[in-house]
């Protein structure tokens, strides 16, 4: 059975509790999504250390229940984030 997009959105505020995070459906079928996930706690870290906290909240679901996740983290405000400078806002 696919994870629910409301459960591994809990998981990740679970262990980050100030994460703003957006998970999208890509494919319609519960298994494939993508999720931005912002939080200060990522100030100061790698993406690729972002990505791992992340994965971590997810407590080993991946490639198990939730098959694909397309992530894409930052901090509040920073580069590449919606509302962000260089992103157009909408």
């Amino acid at each position: 059975m696919p994870m629910d997009a409301h459960d591994i959105e809990s998981m990740i505020k679970a262990a980050i509790p100030d994460a703003e995070v957006t998970i999208r459906d890509l494919a319609g079928d519960g298994d494939h999504y993508a999720a931005t996930v912002i939080s200060e706690s990522f100030r100061g870290k790698s993406r690729v250390q972002q990505h791992q906290i992340v994965y971590q909240s997810l407590k080993g679901q991946m490639g198990g229940l939730l098959h694909a996740l397309a992530l894409q983290t930052g901090v509040p405000g920073g580069p590449g984030v919606p509302g962000g400078p260089g992103v157009p806002k909408g």
